[in-house]
């Protein structure tokens, strides 16, 4: 697989990944109000599955130094439900929202980042097939 292939995918699959953590923040913001059905903690659950999932993916494709693995497994661990966080004084409430934001914007960075890394790909490409048709 080529190497703007490569960047091609993982930048389509961080772009999933930051879905799922405004997934997340859209859940403690559920929590905070106190309305949330059983469906939605379940769905909760699910979120982080994938969240931590897809971090092992994305960690093996790439070297990320921040956010770190163990913020993120923190802050998930520090969200062990909805009903937990529902129970939360707003203080405590803030600052897993403080750290959410932290992580969400560590990995905007990184998708930047790849993007810069995906379009000097497609440009080497692009010269590379230029001069192919020169050379004919």
């Amino acid at each position: 697989m080529s190497t703007a292939k490569k960047y091609d995918q993982l930048a389509a699959q961080m772009e999933n990944y930051l879905e799922c953590w405004k997934q997340f923040n859209r859940y403690t913001n559920i929590a905070r109000g106190k309305k949330f059905s059983p469906e939605d903690e379940v769905q909760f659950l699910e979120v982080k599955s994938v969240l931590v999932q897809e971090l092992e993916l994305i960690l093996s494709s790439i070297e990320v130094n921040s956010p770190t693995k163990e913020e993120i497994h923190t802050l998930i661990g520090n969200a062990p439900s909805l009903r937990y966080l529902s129970e939360m004084n707003e203080g405590a409430l803030r600052n897993v929202e403080n750290q959410w934001h932290k992580i969400y914007i560590g990995w905007h960075s990184i998708l930047g980042q790849l993007k810069v890394r995906q379009r000097s790909e497609e440009s080497k490409g692009g010269f590379g097939s230029m001069f192919a048709k020169k050379a004919k």
